[in-house]
């Protein structure tokens, strides 16, 4: 059976179009507009295809970098490959997803964490920021949290929009998973108010980082009992 051909998924994707998909996307920085839940069931169909992921990222077409993150094999690429990968990654789905769904399966995972923290880019920075946020939760084994904490406090508030929201996911996740530094995340995030203000829909967490540690904490302790 041949292998299915970028020009092949290409027209797919444009078939998939829609312009209310793309306007509303419009409105969150990115510029497809293929719904996503057909973008998943068109993954499936195709499997993985690691030669075709690098060709679909190779595109300039959002929705084909998004396909190209569900159909490759995230431990197949280098190191320098997803760093050069995240700085083309400019749209906040496309850098999303292929924070999560790539980067977080690799190998290289933990020194790109590392690299990325310190760069000057700040959404490179933010990259660098969700990693540590995941590294938090699940392996915060070596992290210095206070040293953490010390950073997102000094630098939240100003920090462009896309650092400052994995800062604030970093410091609501050590307030979640951290019982010994819960209060101290709970105070900066009090005393910054970032995201106080964002609007919620009913029966969403707020990302505002002391209502979304309390829930969580709330919803964790709920589940002890039982």
């Amino acid at each position: 059976m041949a292998e299915t051909t970028v020009a092949e998924v290409l027209a797919e994707l444009a078939g998939l179009e829609d312009p209310k998909t793309r306007e509303v996307n419009k409105k969150h920085g990115d510029d497809h507009g293929v719904n996503l839940g057909k973008l998943r069931a068109l993954a499936k169909r195709l499997k993985t295809q690691q030669d075709l992921a690098r060709g679909l990222w190779a595109t300039d077409d959002s929705a084909a970098k998004l396909l190209a993150t569900l159909v490759c094999r995230p431990k197949a690429f280098e190191r320098d490959e997803l760093d050069a990968m995240l700085r083309e990654a400019r749209t906040p789905k496309v850098h999303d997803w292929l924070v999560n769904y790539v980067v977080k399966k690799s190998p290289h995972a933990e020194e790109l964490r590392q690299d990325w923290l310190a760069d000057p880019d700040p959404v490179v920075a933010g990259a660098g920021w969700t990693l540590t946020a995941e590294r938090v939760t699940k392996k915060p084994e070596g992290l210095d949290l206070p040293g953490l904490l010390d950073v997102i406090e000094a630098e939240m508030k100003d920090a462009p929009e896309r650092l400052q929201w994995a800062m604030n996911q970093c410091l609501a996740q050590i307030g979640i998973a951290h019982p010994e530094h819960r209060a101290r995340a709970i105070d900066i995030g009090e005393r910054l108010e970032v995201l106080k203000d964002y609007p919620t829909s009913p029966g969403c967490t707020s990302p505002f980082a002391p209502a979304w540690i309390t829930e969580m904490v709330r919803r964790q302790q709920g589940q002890s009992v039982v």
